[in-house]
């Protein structure tokens, strides 16, 4: 007999908006034929399961995920966690000597602005942001299609628009309304959020 399957049970949701905001990157062919693979980046609160920033970018890499949180940032406030996947951005891969992992620089900003980030240890953890995915793969795909779309900039244009609906049809009230988002703090975000390049 083989292995049992895992039954993952669903982790509940945080009862406040802000509290724990799922993150993750989904390699695509959001174009289909008519353009580049491109990654989609995904925020979504994990009370509500409202996206909250969706953006196209070519790669997902430590910088991208600066510029959409410094974005984040500035129209919600500072979430209290981050949770993502196990990827280099968010996790040093490699431990030191004394098995000590240094934060990455993605997360040491993150530091920098109190945002604790989460590592999930399985994709199932991350329920969330990967249905939400699927779904985008689906959805999304076809509204670029209708429209046309075929470049990031273009895409990134509509995709305010796409979110708003998106939400309206599968988003759901938190179960405290009280918003958990700390205010943007008074050290400027590009200061606190620099990606450095070692020479």
């Amino acid at each position: 007999a083989g292995k049992k399957p895992r039954v993952f049970s669903p982790r509940p949701p945080r009862p406040r908006r802000g509290e724990l905001v799922q993150v993750d990157g989904s390699y695509h062919r959001w174009f289909e034929k008519r353009g580049p693979e491109a990654c989609m980046l995904v925020f979504i609160d994990d009370a509500t399961s409202e996206i909250k920033l969706l953006r196209l970018v070519d790669h997902e890499t430590s910088y991208n995920y600066m510029t959409c949180l410094k974005n984040y940032i500035e129209k919600f406030g500072c979430p209290l966690a981050l949770y993502s996947d196990r990827h280099s951005i968010f996790r040093a891969t490699n431990p030191n000597a004394n098995g000590e992992r240094h934060p990455t620089q993605f997360a040491r900003a993150c530091g920098k602005l109190d945002i604790q980030v989460i590592c999930a240890k399985t994709p199932q953890a991350k329920g969330r942001v990967e249905r939400a995915n699927r779904t985008l793969q689906d959805r999304l795909v076809k509204e670029l299609r209708l429209r046309n779309i075929s470049t990031v900039e273009e895409a990134n244009r509509f995709l305010e628009e796409y979110r708003d609906t998106h939400n309206k049809r599968f988003a759901r009230l938190p179960e405290d309304p009280v918003d958990a988002h700390r205010p943007r703090p008074n050290q400027s975000l590009d200061s606190l959020l620099t990606y450095t390049v070692q020479r």
